[in-house]
Formats: structure tokens, sequence, C-alpha cells
């Protein structure tokens, strides 16, 4: 095994701490403006009546307002026809990757977004589809050797995605091309990096070598959808947490606890290289869709888990809407607009980002703190653990049950003062004092 657990015991305040640490080292690292950051995901389409990047546009300053820094923009490229599913298709099968999809404006539209997005502070990044295109993409036609064949020289479609065909990545001139159009979006329109679809379908090693031609126009930031390992070395900054997803699925339906979710922040503190990130969420347009609402899956502990993915190591992920908060499934082929004017989690999510970016315990990767699990009475019930960055703490205490529970906090780290968050109040932990917390229920305290 490539990578090695470190450990390091050292005395602050008589406090025995453990950081963990993985190797080797990276050999890429990601923009410092990511290092507070938060990641919002953006469906064009549904985002508005109009589904337009100028409807859009008008949303960019409360999202800056509420502690958003990344936007993630989902494929803005045309849609293919052939084979199209719904009415409107996928976003996913991609016509023309030097275009944008004329239902959510002009190309100039979508630089005019790009702008304002900076103008505020915040950076764009887009999704990309590098593994399979549109049937009636150019590229079929005119380089059907880019793509893979059936025993019968038929185009494959990967899956059951019937509406995509997928590229042959031993082809150099394919390989060529994919780089080619995604330095075009980056000199043409100053996007800030990508998210790429099925990340782990395509070879490693075109990922590295597409990640330094990017990074000698611009340092950008890259997200895979994959959670595989070799990709978070030259390539990617930040992987998909699928197993915290599927893990507070369990916790909420009363199949696991604390001790999982801190065996599981361990595991991947330990397998991932240092400085890499875990995408922390409860929803995106893929779970939101086909798996449910966060409040389908994760009932009256959905808050808690959003409180637990903004606080854990990683960065934390919200979709379009969560903020209101988007009580539905949305359509995945036909539009079907997010109602906005309520707003009503705004605050709660503001709260979040905002500590992040304010707390350098909180940060990202190497700019942010240990992470350090804290003992209570309370068994598998409550989860509290602290993370620290010099005389920068906070506190996080999550009942992870659906009953009350009253606990004494077992480790000197937690005593003294602290400000809760959410509320302002000043809140002293003292030994053998009990705390209550109703099911579900959480604390974010700061030193």
């Amino acid at each position: 095994m490539r990578k090695t657990l470190l450990f390091f015991s050292f005395m602050i305040t008589l406090i025995p701490w453990r950081w963990i640490s993985a190797q080797p080292s990276r050999g890429v690292d990601f923009p410092d403006w990511a290092k507070n950051a938060s990641i919002y995901e953006v469906n064009v389409r549904q985002f508005t009546s109009e589904g337009t990047f100028n409807a859009f546009a008008k949303h960019l300053p409360r999202l800056k307002d509420m502690g958003v820094k990344i936007l993630w923009l989902m494929p803005v490229h045309p849609i293919g026809e052939i084979n199209r599913k719904g009415n409107l298709g996928s976003y996913y099968s991609v016509k023309d990757y030097l275009a944008v999809n004329p239902e959510y404006g002009t190309i100039d539209d979508f630089k005019n977004l790009v702008r304002e997005a900076h103008a505020l502070g915040l950076y764009v990044i887009i999704d990309w589809v590098a593994n399979h295109s549109a049937w009636d993409n150019p590229l079929a036609t005119e380089h059907p050797e880019w793509y893979k064949k059936d025993k019968n020289g038929q185009f494959v479609s990967p899956y059951d995605w019937t509406d995509v065909i997928a590229f042959d990545y031993s082809n150099p001139e394919m390989r060529s091309y994919m780089t080619e159009a995604m330095l075009w979006w980056v000199r043409n329109t100053d996007i800030d990096g990508f998210r790429c679809d099925v990340a782990g379908l395509v070879p490693v090693d075109f990922w590295e070598h597409t990640r330094k031609a990017l990074d000698a126009v611009k340092p950008v930031f890259m997200l895979a959808e994959a959670d595989d390992i070799p990709l978070m070395y030259n390539a990617f900054d930040m992987a998909y947490n699928w197993k915290l997803m599927n893990l507070m699925h369990k916790v909420t339906h009363g199949k696991a606890g604390a001790h999982q979710i801190d065996s599981l922040i361990n595991r991947n503190l330990k397998d991932y290289p240092e400085g890499s990130l875990m995408m922390n969420f409860t929803s995106n347009h893929d779970e939101n869709t086909w798996a449910g609402t966060e409040y389908e899956r994760y009932g009256e502990g959905a808050l808690a888990m959003a409180v637990l993915t903004a606080t854990i190591p990683g960065m934390p992920l919200i979709y379009t809407g969560q903020e209101e908060p988007l009580l539905r499934r949305l359509n995945f082929f036909d539009r079907d607009p997010v109602d906005f004017g309520k707003y009503e989690l705004a605050s709660f999510y503001k709260t979040l980002f905002e500590l992040k970016q304010s707390t350098p315990a909180l940060w990202n990767g190497k700019y942010g703190g240990s992470y350090h699990l804290v003992k209570n009475s309370a068994g598998n019930n409550i989860f509290s653990f602290l993370r620290r960055k010099g005389d920068s703490q906070i506190l996080v205490i999550i009942n992870v049950s659906n009953k009350p529970v009253d606990f004494t906090l077992g480790d000197e780290a937690a005593l003294g003062d602290w400000m809760d968050v959410f509320s302002g109040k000043m809140i002293k932990i003292v030994p053998r004092e009990k705390i209550h917390l109703e099911p579900w229920k959480y604390m974010l305290l700061k030193k």
C-alpha cells in the first residue's frame, strides 16, 4: 500500500491530539481562493421560470450573501436530439462541446454571467462530459473512429444511457480534441475549472495530462464525479463523498451512528492524498431526481446531516433549491422550475458557509484544521468532534438518533466557554455536567 498512516502526538494544554496524513503528496493543488469555499450546484434549466443564464444571473448577489463561493453549472452545452429522453433531453447528452444550449442564451450571455460572478468574488466551474457524446454530435460523423464499437461495428451506449455513445480513449486524436475543447472554455470564457462527469470511466492519464494543460492557462479547480483515489494525485482536487451520503442514510434510519461516522472520516483522511478534498452533500441533481429529496431520504435528520457535511473535513455542497427548501424531485428531462421566494433555509446555510469562510479550523485541505473525536457518555447516539487550527476552534455536537439524549462530554478539549453559532449565546461546558439534545438536534460552538 503506497499510502501510510502517520501519527503525531504533541501536547496542547496537556491534551493529546491525533493528526492524520496521507502519503505520498499530491502533484497538483487547488487555487488558494478555494481554501474556505463552499459549492453550489446550479441547474440552469430549472433555476428560474425563464431557464436562462441572464435570469440566473439575478440570483448571484443572494448566493454571494449566503456564503457560496463556487458555482458549479450543470452542462451548458446544446443537447442531442437523436434518441433524446423526455422533451428536452439529458444535460449530459452533448451535441457540441464548443457552444452553449440556445435555450439558456448565447455564448455572450454566458461570458457576462462569468464576469458578473467574478465581480462578486464568486468562481464558476462547468460540468464537462468527457466519456460520451450525443449521437448527433458532429464528431460521430466526422470522426467515427473516435468512438467505441461493439462486435458488429456499432456505436456503444454506456449502461442504459441510450441517448449517448462512448468515446474511445485509445485514440490519441480524440484525446487531443477533448483537451483542446476544455482549454477553449478556460481561454474564451474565463471559467475557473470543471466538474467532470463519470470521471472514473475516463483514463487517469488523460485527466493528468489535461490538468497540466489547464493549469498552464490559469490555476483551475477540478471536481471529479468519482471517488477513485488515483484520480486525486495529479488530476483532481475534490472527489464525491458517496460513502458519507450512504452512511448518513443508514444513520437516519437507525442502522449506524457516531462510531461509524468517525471511522469513515478517519479512513478518508488516511486513504486519500493529503491536500485533496471530499465533497460532502445531502443532495445533488442525481440524488434529488432518482433517489429523492433529502427529506425523503433523511427525514427529520436532514438538517443535522447538513451541519455534518459543513463541518467535517471536506467541502460542503448544496443543490439548486435546497435553501428554499426544495421539497420535491425535479424532472430531469423536461422543464420543472423551482418556485423560489421563501428562502426559509437561506439563513441556515449562510450561517454554515460564513462560518467556514471565517474560521481557519474549517478551511479546506492543507489550509484547514485537525479533526479530533470528542468522547461523550452517549455512545453511538451523539457524534461530537473538534476542529482546530491554532486558536481557531469549532466544537460540533449532533444527536444522530431519533430520541432525546442526556450526556456528558468526557474530553478536556471540549471544556470551557463557547459561543453557540446559531443563537449567539455563550455556553460554558464543565466536567460531568449533563447536556440535553432533542432528536436530530445539534450544537455548533465556536471558541
